[in-house]
């Protein structure tokens, strides 16, 4: 299994630290490559559970005119819904206080779309984890923007944070999708190549 992923020259199309960790977690070799200004856009139309797997599967084109042979990039995107309503990441303190003042006290869905490309497939899907929170004061919502700035993070917060620590009463699903890419998902599609 592991043999057949030698053939690739994997990239994980992510600036975000998490997805280079989690990735890293399954002790393959990668390259981070980012191309700039790649827009994260999706028709009003389209079903909130489609949302990240469409834009996971938007930022692979970016990448395909510039793939080689034995490329096979790794591209995702990570939503949360409440209320059926998509809260991507906060513009600023105030955004991030009014999405987990939604959060606080509900279930929510953190939704992972991906996309694993090469020049000849692609494979995309995408999970979803159920997270509920206990209901926050302002204090504490207010302490953890205030010390933990979550402004790159969907939904304004980080299940490995304090936040995660101090709030989340339950989970049903992949925790590693909270915190950003389904890495059990992954390695399951990648072994099938």
């Amino acid at each position: 299994m592991l043999e057949n992923l030698k053939k690739y020259h994997i990239i994980l199309a992510s600036n975000s630290p998490r997805r280079r960790e989690l990735l890293s977690g399954l002790g393959l070799e990668f390259e981070v490559k980012v191309l700039p200004d790649i827009a994260e856009s999706y028709p009003a139309s389209l079903p909130v559970g489609e949302i990240a797997e469409y834009i996971a599967r938007e930022k692979a084109e970016a990448y395909r005119t510039l793939m080689k042979h034995d490329d096979l990039v790794i591209t995702a995107d990570t939503i949360v819904i409440v209320d059926g309503e998509v809260l991507g990441k906060p513009h600023d303190a105030d955004d991030a206080r009014r999405m987990l003042c939604k959060l606080s006290g509900k279930t929510h869905q953190v939704t992972t779309g991906v996309c694993l490309t090469t020049l000849s497939q692609q494979r995309h899907f995408s999970v979803t984890t159920d997270v509920t929170f206990r209901q926050l004061s302002m204090e504490e919502i207010d302490h953890y923007i205030d010390c933990y700035h979550p402004f790159d993070k969907a939904g304004a917060y980080g299940i490995q944070e304090w936040i995660g620590y101090v709030g989340v009463t339950s989970l049903n699903g992949s925790y590693f999708n909270v915190m950003g890419l389904p890495v059990q998902r992954i390695y399951v599609e990648m072994v099938a190549f």
